[in-house]
C-alpha cells in the first residue's frame, strides 16, 4: 500500500483528526492539500494551516497550504483549482470539517443550526462537488467523509436534533454519492470511530472523564490509510467503524491507541 505522489484534499486539516490523517499520509510520500480557517496561532487551540503543512513536508511529503472556510462556495472552486493545477490533478478529498452543539431543540440558536448544517452537510457536497471532475480522472479516486452510520433510533436524535441532521447530511451524500459516482471509479465512503477521539471537539463538549477513556487521532488516521489505499471500484458505498477497519487489517493491539491505556473506552454517538 502507498499513497507515494497521490494528491490528498483535506478539509478542518489543522488540528485533531485532519492533521492526523495528512500527516498519515505524508509519511508515503504524499502531496497533502491543508485547508482551514486558521492562518493565525489560535490562544487556545495549536495548529495553523502553515505549521501543518512544514510538519507534512517534515514527514517526507508535499504541501499545499491554502485557508479556506467550507461555506464558501467559490473559495472552495477556487482552492480546489489551485491543488489541481500545483500537482497536476487531485486523487483523494478528506471531508473532515465539522461543526458540533450537542445542544436540544429549545437550546440550540438558529445561527448555531446555520453553523452546522453549511459546515457540515453544505460544506461536503460543495467540496465533493468541485473535486468530482479532478477525481474522475485519477487512478484510484476516492471521496471520505467523516461522518456516522445512518442509524435512525430516536435515541440519537434526541437531545442533538441539529447536530445529529446535521452529520446524518454528510453520510447521506456518502449514501447517495456512492451510486451516482459508481460507474465512474470514484469511491465514496464514511468513516466513524468506535470510541470517542481526544479532539478538541471532545475536550470542549464532554467532561473530562471522557477525553481519558478516548483514543488518539491516529486511530482514525491510520483507518483512513488503509481505506485510501483499497480500489475505489470495489470499496465504495460503506459506512465504516475505524477498529473494525483495521481488525480486518490484522491489528490486534488496540492500547497504542488509548489516551489512558487500561481504562474503559467511551462509545462514540451514533453506534449501539
Amino acid at each position: 500500500m502507498s499513497l507515494r505522489g497521490k494528491t490528498i484534499f483535506i478539509t478542518g486539516a489543522t488540528r485533531g483528526i485532519g492533521r492526523e490523517i495528512a500527516l498519515r499520509c505524508a509519511r508515503d510520500g504524499a502531496n497533502v492539500v491543508v485547508t482551514g480557517k486558521s492562518v493565525q496561532p489560535h490562544p487556545k487551540l495549536p495548529g495553523t494551516v502553515g505549521s501543518v503543512a512544514g510538519e507534512i513536508e517534515a514527514a517526507g511529503g508535499m504541501a499545499l497550504a491554502i485557508q479556506l472556510d467550507v461555506r464558501d462556495a467559490d473559495a472552495i472552486a477556487a482552492a480546489v483549482k489551485n491543488a489541481a493545477d500545483t500537482f497536476g490533478g487531485i486523487d483523494v478529498l478528506v471531508n473532515n470539517a465539522s461543526a458540533i452543539s450537542l445542544s436540544g431543540t429549545l437550546e440550540t440558536p438558529i445561527r448555531r443550526l446555520d453553523l452546522m448544517l453549511a459546515v457540515n452537510l453544505r460544506g461536503t457536497f460543495a467540496c465533493s462537488q468541485a473535486c468530482v471532475p479532478h477525481l474522475a480522472k485519477a487512478a484510484n479516486p476516492h471521496i471520505l467523509n467523516l461522518s456516522p452510520p445512518l442509524n435512525m433510533h430516536a435515541r440519537w436524535f434526541k437531545g442533538h436534533v441539529a447536530y445529529t441532521i446535521a452529520k446524518y447530511g454528510m453520510s447521506m451524500c456518502t449514501f447517495g454519492m456512492a451510486e451516482e459516482f459508481r460507474a465512474d471509479g470514484i469511491a465514496v465512503n464514511s468513516l466513524w470511530p468506535r470510541t470517542t477521539i481526544a479532539t478538541a471537539a471532545i475536550e470542549v463538549n464532554f467532561p473530562e472523564a471522557i477525553l481519558r477513556a478516548s483514543r488518539k487521532p491516529a486511530i482514525m488516521a491510520d483507518a483512513t490509510y488503509v481505506i485510501l489505499n483499497r480500489d475505489s471500484r470495489e470499496a465504495t458505498g460503506n459506512f465504516y467503524v475505524d477498529e473494525t477497519v483495521l481488525r480486518q487489517e490484522g491489528v490486534t493491539n488496540f492500547d497504542q491507541y488509548a489516551v489512558t491505556p487500561g481504562t474503559s473506552l467511551y462509545t462514540d454517538l451514533f453506534l449501539d
